[in-house]
Parts: structure tokens; sequence; C-alpha cells
């Protein structure tokens, strides 16, 4: 009888020790990251001793549209921007849920539906109406939010897809997540320190968010790399 032998291919699959073990680490460094950059979006982005002068990430969407230079259209300024981390995030997650290489238990799976039910619910504007939401000031973030609800509802059809794409989508979120905000946020910086009438302090929360960001970056180039 033949012999068959095992292509090159096959020694490095999800089945072989090293594919085994390399999963583990990419789906400890993948959430490790998307835990980060959650937890840093909510976290303060402009820091101050009185709790109600400080700004999350959620609050600097609102909070820039009135400042008098952003009215003005003096400081370069897409306020959406900073509702990127969210929208990330959640695709992100509902990637990490679809992933046939990065087999998640059934209760993570289930604590990734609700993150991103909540991260859509973020980039609603405070105060809300279905008519508010078709307006042209919050299109944009209606839109955002339909594609992350729409994508979670097929989520299993992206399992087809391979697992280097998967990483390749990744690192392109993680890029949207935490560089476009960032620069809004130095690029309006000036305009907030004269709101505030002193030099703001930058929160934990925005630094937190882009080295969440940069540990999912990390996490997709490994998984890449391992499904080569």
């Amino acid at each position: 009888m033949e012999k068959v032998l095992p292509s090159k291919g096959d020694s490095r699959n999800s089945f072989s020790p090293r594919g085994w073990v390399s999963g583990i680490k990419s789906r400890i460094v993948l959430a490790l990251g998307l835990v980060l950059a959650i937890v840093g979006y909510f976290g303060p982005w402009v820091d101050h001793k009185t709790a109600a002068l400080v700004l999350t990430g959620q609050d600097m969407g609102e909070f820039v549209k009135f400042l008098p230079e952003v009215r003005a259209g003096t400081v370069p300024m897409i306020r959406e921007l900073f509702y990127l981390p969210p929208f990330a995030a959640a695709l992100c997650l509902i990637l990490l849920m679809a992933s046939k290489r990065l087999t998640y238990p059934l209760v993570v799976r289930a604590v990734m539906l609700l993150a991103v039910l909540g991260l859509a619910w973020a980039m609603l504007p405070p105060v809300w109406t279905p008519q508010l939401l078709v307006t042209a000031e919050f299109r944009k973030q209606t839109v955002a939010i339909a594609f992350c609800l729409l994508l979670l509802l097929v989520h299993p059809v992206l399992r087809r897809l391979p697992s280097r794409l998967t990483a390749v989508a990744m690192m392109v979120l993680a890029l949207l997540g935490a560089g476009p905000p960032l620069w809004q946020f130095f690029a309006i910086r000036e305009a907030v320190n004269r709101a505030y009438g002193w030099p703001v302090q930058v929160g934990w929360g925005l630094w937190v968010t882009v080295l969440g960001f940069l540990i999912i970056m990390a996490g997709a180039i490994t998984l890449g790399a391992d499904s080569h």
C-alpha cells in the first residue's frame, strides 16, 4: 500500500502542536488587545480632578462640535473619527467570533456578541430618535451601526474567509481604531485647551486605546504569519 506523506502545509495546520500553541497565543493576544482598546475608549481622554470635566473617547465625538474653532471651521475636525475605536473593535470581535482558526469557548463568544451590541450602542448620540439618526449630522454613525449589526447577523458566513485574510482585515481595523482618532485628538487639543482655560491633561484612556489596537495588530500579524 502506498504511503501518503503529509504535505508541508499539513505540518503547520491548526491541529499540529505548533499550530495549536500558536492559536492559543493569538487568541489571548487579540482578546487582550480588544479589552484594552474598549476599556481605554470609555476611560478618560481628557482628564481633570473635577469629574464633570473629564471627557471619555465617547464624549469627544459630541464635545468637539461645540468648540468655537470647530463651529468657525478654523481647525481640522471630523468628529466621526472619534467613533472609529468602537466601530473597529466591534468588527474585530465579529471576525474573531467567525474565525475557524481561533475557536473561542461558547461563553467567551456570548460575551463578544454582547460587547458588539454595546459598542454599536456607544456610537449613538446621547439623546436620539429614529428621525434624528437619519439626519445628515448622524447619518455616518447610523450607517456604521447598521453595518456592525448586519455583519453580526451574517457572521457565520465569514467562517469561509482564509485566516490570512482575517488577519489582514484586523490589521487594517486596528490602524483605523488607533491612528485617525489619535491624530484628531491632537489636532483639536489647543482648541480644547482654550475651552478649558488651561492646558488639559491627556488621560490614560487615550493611550490605553492606542496600546490595545497596537496589541491587536501584533496578534493579527502573528495570526497571518502562522497561517501562511
